[in-house]
């Protein structure tokens, strides 16, 4: 069955352009002109992924996101008419899996469609660490870190995932880059640095005093062997 769009748009236009371009690559789009909308439609159908502008009428985007991510991991790109990197990055640390700057190209913004979605699929089975911190299920894309179940993006799920399968190795930004996201070119290093907080601050929650995940300035991160 076809993957289920959501647009959060409040400019007729634009929503139709992405209507559009959706239908042309298979997708199901529904649209949504406000925030309230977009939470109806979002309990009622069966959404793949959402496309969410930031400037709605009646809510940022960006808190509509927060309230999302309350009840649901579904795959978010923002789509915002701003440019500067400190919202790019404060989309991405509350949860968004991608963003696209107006004015954008339809072809580009399905190709980000597709290239999320396509890091939903699983491509590993479950796996447990040699030392039992550790649980993966690729399948599921859930990890375990003792014992606790980790609540994490889809992005969080891959950068860790790339750093348990080689504990101490020092991967430098554009590696994490090229392991999680299927548009390396398209991202920045500020990125990377967000969802590492990220993913510090949800272990520091189920083990306070540790912190496995070493910084080594000038170059990247690696996980710590000795936890």
């Amino acid at each position: 069955m076809p993957e289920t769009i959501l647009i959060v748009e409040d400019e007729t236009a634009i929503a139709d352009t992405i209507q559009y371009a959706l239908e042309t690559e298979g997708f199901m789009p529904v649209l949504a002109a406000t925030a309230q909308e977009a939470m109806e439609r979002f309990a009622s159908d069966g959404v793949d992924l959402i496309i969410l502008d930031i400037g709605l009428p009646d809510m940022n985007g960006f808190e509509l996101c927060k309230r999302i991510r309350r009840q649901s991991h579904v795959p978010i790109i923002f789509l915002t008419a701003r440019s500067e990197e400190v919202d790019r990055v404060v989309g991405l640390e509350i949860g968004g899996d991608d963003y696209v700057i107006k004015p954008f190209s339809p072809r580009e913004l399905t190709a980000r469609v597709k290239a999320v979605l396509r890091r939903m699929q699983p491509n590993h089975a479950a796996h447990q660490a040699p030392d039992g911190v550790w649980q993966v299920d690729a399948t599921k894309r859930q990890i375990t870190y003792f014992g606790g179940l980790l609540d994490l993006s889809r992005t969080e799920f891959e950068i860790l995932q790339t750093f348990i399968r080689r504990p101490g190795q020092v991967f430098t930004r554009d590696q994490l880059m090229a392991a999680a996201w299927d548009e390396p070119e398209a991202s920045m290093d500020r990125t990377v640095d967000a969802h590492i907080k990220n993913l510090r601050a949800k272990l520091k929650a189920i083990q306070p005093e540790i912190d496995p995940i070493a910084t080594h300035r000038g170059t990247g991160y690696a996980l710590k062997e000795d936890l």
